[in-house]
């Protein structure tokens, strides 16, 4: 493998989290919150702007101009604190001191680990107080529950669009197909029983047409599940000679448990490749169906995880790299399918991933501002849900570490 390739993943990388944290930008400036800083990549800081007052751009380098705000802890006598009437304005409580606010501006940064971003917004945790014990009406813990929850859900809203606007860019540029024509045919097989010779070309199985050799894969499989114990189970094919235009029907008694080598069939696919292109009106619409399917498979490999059905396959940062740089090698022979539609797969697993109920993942925030519907507005404290989201962004950091180790050592086996 050409190693230069596995610098594909930074552009992925990028197209990913960059839309994702752009869902949450665009939501959060709709709702009127301060977005303090929309960063690509993690910091440390290497270079961000930020529009000056007066006009103009104001260029900050590594860490220099950033201001944090770490708002106070706010007393409370339950674990749920509900906000009283005098905490919903937007002045000054009393006695509070006299400070400069925070700028509004958005600091837009490049950070130095390039595998995720970021949107820092003031009361991500709840707080709806500033460092001086001020009321901030532009923080996200102001606002309301549905406009929290749009905030939430957009990034992962937002890479379901990626997937399907990436699939059908696929589609529309081309899918590289396998022809269903027979390349060999094994001697004493079923095929070359019922008189199948290389050159054929299937046109259907089973009563269904079929386009590529996986068509008759997925067909034969399809008939072999429900055979129910039998040692062979009769296929109907219509196929194609290679000397002959005239369609044939023919009857194939196909293995169950084929020879090692061989397939229920015994026949063996060519190794040419052509191109299915869909036009600009069909191609959303297959990438809208592809997007569900996908979606669909990963969610039951998650069940199935969880239930203990099939065992944990788990790829980190470093599995995806060297996923996305053996795909990526494939596209000056095979085109660019296969990044396209890999990219839209990891589009998608982002989504799903993120809104888990686990605490520090969006769908963890969504379930504590569900908890709070159903108390009927009170809040878990601040310093509650901070401590929730800090305990399970520790356990994700664990469980990446020990994935990446993994990831390693199976890449330096091979």
């Amino acid at each position: 493998m050409n190693y230069w390739y596995l610098l594909a993943a930074i552009p992925v990388f990028g197209l990913l989290v960059f839309v994702h944290e752009l869902g949450h930008f665009l939501t959060a400036k709709w709702a009127g919150i301060r977005v303090e800083e929309f960063g690509l990549g993690l910091p440390p800081r290497i270079v961000g702007i930020r529009r000056r007052s007066g006009g103009g751009w104001e260029v900050i380098w590594f860490n220099g101009g950033s201001r944090l705000h770490q708002p106070a802890a706010v007393a409370a006598t339950d674990d749920f604190w509900p906000p009283t009437a005098s905490d919903s304005g937007a002045g000054e409580r009393e006695g509070s001191p006299t400070a400069v606010p925070p700028p509004s501006s958005t600091i837009y940064s490049l950070n130095l680990l390039p595998i995720g971003g970021f949107v820092r917004m003031p009361g991500e945790n709840g707080e709806m107080y500033d460092e001086y014990g001020r009321y901030d009406p532009e923080s996200f813990a102001a606002k309301s529950a549905g406009k929290r929850l749009i905030v939430l859900v957009a990034g992962v809203t937002m890479n379901f669009l990626l997937a399907i606007v990436l699939f059908s860019i696929a589609y529309s540029v081309g899918e590289p197909v396998i022809p269903p024509v027979i390349a060999k045919v094994a001697p004493g097989s079923p095929a070359a029983a019922a008189g199948l010779r290389p050159g054929d070309t299937f046109l259907s199985v089973n009563g269904q047409p079929v386009q590529q050799f996986s068509d008759v894969q997925n067909s034969v499989q399809q008939a072999i599940a429900q055979a129910h114990g039998q040692a062979t189970v009769p296929v109907h094919i219509v196929i194609r000679h290679a000397d002959d235009p005239q369609p044939v029907a023919l009857t194939i008694n196909v293995r169950v448990n084929p020879p090692p080598g061989q397939g229920p069939m015994g026949i063996e696919r060519g190794n040419e490749v052509r191109y299915v292109t869909y036009p600009l009106w069909q191609a959303p619409l297959k990438g809208i169906t592809q997007t569900f399917s996908v979606t669909g498979q990963f969610i039951s490999s998650i069940v199935q995880m969880v239930t203990g059905a099939v065992k944990p396959e788990i790829a980190g940062p470093v599995g995806i790299v060297q996923m996305t740089g053996e795909v990526a090698q494939t596209v000056p022979t095979i085109g660019w399918w296969p990044i396209l539609t890999l990219t839209g797969i990891l589009s998608l697993n982002l989504a799903i991933i993120n809104i888990l109920p686990f605490p520090a993942l969006d769908g963890g925030r969504v379930l504590l501002i569900l908890i709070e519907l159903l108390r009927g507005g009170k809040r878990l404290r601040p310093e509650r849900e901070g401590l929730i989201n800090l305990v399970g962004m520790a356990i994700l950091l664990m469980l990446i570490v020990v994935v990446t180790i993994s990831d390693v050592v199976n890449w330096s086996a091979r």
